[in-house]
């Protein structure tokens, strides 16, 4: 029996995915979070717009009176996120035979709201003022609410796009090492490098030139994910 290439455990089996063509652009997805919350955490003060999680340790931090930490910036974020998860649900399933074109369409309006979100941090000279602030978490939120609940409906294993911990659990847990049989480690690995490189990069553009690049190189990047998106819709024969 040949042993599957890593290009193919990169893709994953059919049956898993359903359409092959996805994880690609979901791998963008995982740069864009490590974009964004390099921005919210680093540009609009210690709060994540796509890693719940933190948030939700965050405002335990700042309910007991941690310096540095925001309970409205938190809660904020959170009831953001959530709207933004709300609306990609209800697209989710109102188009569940339709993976490809749900994706375009979920691209298209996070590009929408990054977009609105990059003009905003242009026409600003100040992203910490509050109302810009507030705006900016507002816009992100619901962005990766949305794209976090697209890719919960899409399912494709390994691939969440704004959390690694199951990612992470899984290279270990299902590791020969862990009498497993490593499943899909190429891009689980991937998936993780991904995120980190998107956080580097906007980490990087935020201390160095401002939250207004690291938002228009996220704008970029959804712009070119919606075109390829669509060119997959386009032929898709749903």
């Amino acid at each position: 029996m040949v042993a599957p290439s890593p290009a193919a455990e990169l893709i994953g089996p059919a049956k898993d995915d359903r359409d092959s063509s996805l994880p690609p652009l979901l791998f963008v997805l995982t740069v864009v979070t490590g974009l964004v919350d390099a921005v919210s955490y680093l540009g609009l003060g210690h709060v994540f717009v796509a890693n719940m999680t933190g948030n939700v340790v965050f405002l335990g931090f700042a309910v007991a009176g941690a310096p540095d930490f925001s309970i409205p910036a938190s809660l904020t974020a959170i009831a953001a996120f959530l709207v933004g998860a709300l609306a990609g649900g209800r697209l989710g399933s109102s188009m569940a035979q339709q993976r490809s074109r749900f994706l375009g369409i979920a691209i298209l309006v996070e590009l929408g709201l990054v977009a609105i979100a990059l003009l905003v941090a242009i026409a600003t000279a100040d992203a910490n003022a509050d109302v810009v602030r507030y705006g900016l978490i507002v816009l992100l939120a619901l962005a990766m609410g949305l794209q976090n609940a697209t890719a919960r409906s899409l399912a494709v294993p390994d691939l969440t796009t704004t959390v690694l911990t199951l990612t992470l659990t899984g290279l270990a847990a299902d590791s020969t090492l862990a009498g497993g049989t490593n499943p899909r480690w190429s891009r689980r690995l991937l998936a993780t490098g991904a995120m980190f490189l998107g956080a580097l990069v906007g980490a990087f553009l935020v201390l160095h030139i401002g939250v207004s690049a690291a938002l228009a190189l996220t704008f970029t990047l959804l712009g070119l994910n919606a075109v390829a998106a669509y060119r997959l819709w386009s032929r898709s024969p749903e």
